[in-house]
């Protein structure tokens, strides 16, 4: 009988450890590096939401160079979080990307500029410098300079635009007259450096009508043709929407 018990509970330690590696591998590429954007992906990763549903999710943080296209045509990623701009021109040269969720319905993206570099509206934008970040998040921007009838090869009846970084010192430093900001973020790296509201004008792209969906899912459609991989994803989705 003690053999038997000895079994039984050799056989059960062994069964839920078959169990635990049983979790299906899922390798998020986020856009930008680790910060509050992201904070839904992190909860739903800390909170053990992941984990009941049997996924053993990698959390990658981006940065400015960092293109997370590349990443999920490479192999490097499972899914990633993209703007749509970046997945339809990649789509366009040919990497089926599919948006398999939206947790973001409206645009944070804003053009912050300084007043005193003589900028109050878009007909002062003529002859300035611009600060635009790329891999993607240029075409909003681009569209807008077309909607101005701006060119951006510089000029005095054009825009200079200027490859931004990571944070605002074209802006702080005088670099630039505008530089690229989120609502959650980088503009209030503007206002932690010394600058006030007072002193700059905010050019919403929601309030320009070239504003775009942000901060999506996607993963590629050969993979979502796998059964398993497309189960995958839907576990992984409604994880993370529990996790926002």
């Amino acid at each position: 009988m003690k053999k038997l018990s000895t079994y039984v509970a050799g056989a059960a330690v062994g069964l839920m450890g078959t169990m635990a590696q049983a979790a299906d591998d899922v390798t998020l590429q986020l856009k930008w590096v680790t910060q509050a954007q992201f904070a839904g992906y992190y909860v739903a990763l800390e909170k053990g939401f992941y984990e009941e549903e049997d996924l053993n999710v990698t959390i990658k943080p981006g940065g400015p160079d960092i293109a997370p296209t590349q990443v999920l045509a490479g192999g490097g990623a499972d899914v990633t979080v993209e703007w749509m701009p970046a997945a339809l021109a990649a789509r366009e040269k040919g990497l089926g990307m599919v948006n398999i969720a939206q947790p973001f319905k409206s645009s944070g993206m804003m053009l912050t500029c300084r007043k005193d570099a003589g900028v109050t509206t878009t007909d002062d934008f003529k002859g300035k410098t611009l600060g635009v970040w790329f891999f993607g998040n240029e075409f909003p921007f681009l569209s807008w300079m077309s909607k101005l009838e701006l060119p951006t090869e510089g000029g005095e009846d054009g825009v200079t635009v200027l490859k931004q970084g990571f944070n605002v010192d074209p802006l702080l430093q005088n670099q630039a007259a505008c530089v690229s900001t989120m609502t959650y973020n980088e503009y209030w790296q503007v206002i932690d450096a010394g600058l006030t509201p007072d002193d700059l004008t905010v050019f919403k792209y929601e309030d320009q009508g070239v504003a775009t969906l942000e901060d999506g899912l996607y993963a590629l459609e050969e993979n979502l043709a796998d059964p398993a991989f497309e189960d995958k994803m839907v576990r992984f989705v409604r994880a993370s929407m529990k996790g926002w």
